[in-house]
């Protein structure tokens, strides 16, 4: 690799300047490196010609004699400009240094006349445009403000602050413009100082707030803020996204106004002022926005780089800046034009020279540059070329053998081929760019290589270079040829009956079959050797039924997808409608209407019987619930009656016999009268014998004894006599003349007896 010094490179470049009209000017321009070395300058990108007003100092610095903003001609000595110097390695350019006039406009905000009570605030700003920037300072009364005064504040862009005024601040004022084009004075103002301080509560009040700068680093920046109130608040800064403003270079002028010197990127955000009430939160508020500019700056420089022929040279060029910096190359001082073998990547930071020779050997530059500046760097490129290298290999040949193969065939060099170590064979799709590029190595006694794994209808280059230990021959010319185009794919097929005399194919599309211009189908009977078709299909057809059949064969079905390149291989698929036929046979067609109508039927009746079934479900539940509580309440008389005291067993078989008697009387009567019964029917139907007459008769004779007493005497009965009969009303059914039929003797027992 070659150093800066051995090469071509600046020492010192131009840089942006401010001249004054009709004062000389002297842009600098130094090079070191191997000579002769020649050195020219330009302007706007123009050659400059020596002149009585300009021209080129021995030491290779730019003399303008007498520099005007504008000339007889209508011509101006402003614009940019750059050196360039050139040996016999290249040429390099240097930075675009801008060269303005020193001009100064009138002001155009003058101070304005103020009366502010004593105790308070006044503010007078006056501003001017210039280049450079003009230095304001302030009269009071014609005589400089005394800036030691601690109550006055002077901001460089030409504000005057005068806090906690007295008497002795009543005066005139006015402003004084200076820079190296001219001096001017603003207009007079008067500021009257009124009454005494006063004492009635003010909230806190921002008068002026900080406004919007732009900046480049290392300038200072003053952020006003003036507030007034009563008490008079406290006046805080902040950054509004909360990080720290920090202390370095950080300081208050006068009573609130933040200045920020040795500005950095790091300062760029938006600042808040704040105005407090001493001893409450009562604050208001007012914020702008800072912005710091960068000029580009090289974070990696191009490295100057030595490679053989037909290997790739590589330069990087990283920059930085604020904003970031666009980057452009330069070949020989000249915009670099990129091509097949020369690409720009990640945003033009990475310069790739594929297969170098000896016409890329050259200076490189990488230019940087944004609204705050612009900066440079070079590199050269050395191409190696060894002695007795070998010539380059001939007749370079390239076959089609299949849709992914392709034979390459050469001979060797003509010259030097003693050292040849191997072939590289150098592999690329022609449509795609050189560094997708990709080499096989070959021994050096074969002659052909055989390139697999190619995509169908693809253009490829191929080219051959022979190699040595000292390096790689010139590459061989290139040849282009195209791999065959491929057919599609099988498709997939599937037959479905219709009826005993069609069916229908269907299939589906796939990505597989890669580029089709539709289907073939064809059909037969198995028995015989013609095929029906081909029924030509568009590639958008997935269906196609076949008609006319003889249902008593079997047909073989065939399919297959074609393009350009011819047919692809079938699918093939048999069918037999027999099946079908006796099916058919076996289940004739039905009444669709009849079938309709019984379907309708069929499921009025599911409806009401599910409706029979959940009404019978709910009779069921309610019968057992009642069933369940009579039972209960039976059972409670039941315990009753057991606790009643015991009677002598005299009297209690015949009082057990009334009771008895009582008891199977009211269940007859309780069944006659529930189930309206005709006593006369039940007569004929069941005859009574004699003894149950008779013992009708002495139940009743008892039953009429029992009710003569006043009072009814129960007895315990054993268990196999006990019954439990469920508790229900006993209507009595009326006369129809308006008397009741014969009832039975009053009952002063219990409303359930067994």
């Amino acid at each position: 690799d070659f150093g800066h010094s051995s090469e071509l490179a600046f020492v010192v470049e131009p840089s942006d300047d401010i001249a004054v009209q009709e004062q000389p000017l002297i842009l600098y321009c130094q090079v070191e490196g191997i000579q002769p070395i020649t050195i020219t300058w330009r302007k706007n990108g123009a050659m400059i010609v020596d002149s009585e007003n300009a021209f080129m100092l021995a030491n290779g610095s730019l003399y303008v004699s007498r520099f005007q903003r504008v000339r007889g001609d209508g011509s101006s000595d402003e614009g940019e400009y750059d050196c360039m110097a050139q040996n016999h390695y290249g040429l390099v350019v240097s930075r675009k240094a801008k060269i303005q006039a020193a001009t100064m406009s009138d002001f155009h905000i003058h101070p304005q006349n103020a009366v502010v009570e004593e105790g308070g605030v006044a503010r007078f700003q006056c501003q001017i445009h210039g280049l450079p920037e003009p230095v304001i300072l302030w009269h009071k009364n014609s005589m400089p403000v005394n800036t030691d005064n601690e109550r006055y504040t002077l901001l460089p862009k030409g504000v005057l602050q005068i806090t906690g005024l007295r008497a002795e601040d009543s005066g005139i004022f006015h402003c004084v413009a200076t820079n190296i084009a001219n001096v001017k004075f603003s207009r007079e103002a008067r500021l009257t100082v009124s009454g005494s301080h006063s004492t009635v509560y003010k909230d806190p009040m921002i008068l002026v707030g900080p406004e919007n700068l732009t900046l480049t680093v290392h300038q200072t920046a003053v952020l006003e803020c003036i507030a007034t109130g009563n008490p008079r608040p406290i006046v805080s800064w902040s950054r509004l996204d909360g990080r720290p403003i920090g202390v370095e270079g950080i300081q208050v002028l006068g009573t609130g106004n933040l200045m920020i010197s040795d500005l950095t990127v790091q300062h760029s955000g938006i600042y808040v002022c704040a105005a407090n009430k001493p001893g409450t939160r009562v604050r208001r508020t007012a914020q702008g926005s800072l912005v710091v500019q960068a000029p580009a700056e090289f974070v990696q420089h191009p490295q100057s780089i030595s490679r053989p022929v037909g290997t790739t040279a590589i330069f990087t060029c990283v920059a930085q800046g604020e904003p970031p910096p666009q980057i452009t190359w330069l070949r020989n001082g000249q915009i670099l034009e990129t091509s097949d073998h020369i690409k720009l990547k990640n945003n033009n930071s990475t310069l790739s020279i594929y297969g170098i020779n000896q016409a890329d050997e050259a200076i490189y530059q990488c230019l940087a540059e944004n609204s705050a500046g612009s900066t440079q760097a070079s590199a050269r490129l050395t191409v190696l070329w060894a002695d007795g290298l070998p010539s380059p290999p001939q007749g370079v040949r390239a076959e089609t053998v299949s849709a992914t193969t392709i034979q390459v065939s050469w001979e060797k060099p003509l010259q030097n081929t003693k050292e040849i170590i191997g072939y590289v064979l150098h592999i690329r799709k022609a449509a795609d760019p050189v560094e997708m590029e990709y080499q096989e190595a070959v021994s050096k006694s074969t002659f052909q290589q055989l390139v697999t794994d190619l995509e169908p209808s693809t253009s490829y280059s191929f080219y051959i270079k022979a190699y040595t230990s000292r390096g790689a021959s010139k590459a061989s010319e290139v040849t282009v040829v195209s791999t065959l185009g491929e057919v599609p794919a099988m498709p997939s097929l599937f037959i479905k009956v219709i009826n005993s005399t069609t069916v229908q194919a269907t299939w589906e599309p796939s990505i597989k079959l890669g580029q089709h211009e539709g289907f073939k189908l064809y059909y037969r009977k198995v028995h015989l050797s013609q095929y029906t078709g081909p029924v030509l299909l568009a590639s958008n057809v997935t269906a196609y039924n076949i008609t006319h059949l003889d249902a008593s064969v079997v047909y073989e079905v065939k399919l297959l997808a074609y393009n350009q390149h011819g047919d692809g291989n079938s699918t093939v698929r048999f069918v037999s409608l027999r099946e079908t036929v006796e099916r058919t046979v076996l289940n004739p067609p039905c009444d669709c209407m009849k079938d309709e109508q019984n379907n309708k039927t069929s499921t009025t009746g599911i409806i009401i019987g599910i409706h029979i079934g959940v009404t019978c479900i709910i009779f069921c539940i309610l019968f057992l619930m009642f069933g369940y509580r009579g039972r209960l309440l039976m059972c409670k008389n039941v315990q009753e009656q057991l606790s009643t005291p015991q009677i002598p067993r005299s009297q209690r078989s015949a009082t057990g016999l009334v009771l008895n008697g009582a008891t199977r009387r009211d269940r007859d009567d309780r069944d006659l009268n529930g189930k309206q019964l005709d006593m006369n029917e039940l007569e004929r139907l069941f005859p009574a014998s004699p003894s149950q007459e008779q013992q009708e008769k002495g139940i009743m004779s008892a039953h009429s004894l029992s009710a003569s007493h006043d009072e009814t005497q129960i007895s315990t009965l054993p268990l196999d006599e006990f019954s439990i009969i469920e508790e229900q009303p006993d209507p009595l059914p009326k006369n129809p003349h308006g008397s009741s039929p014969a009832a039975p003797a009053p009952d002063h027992g219990p409303a359930n007896e067994g």
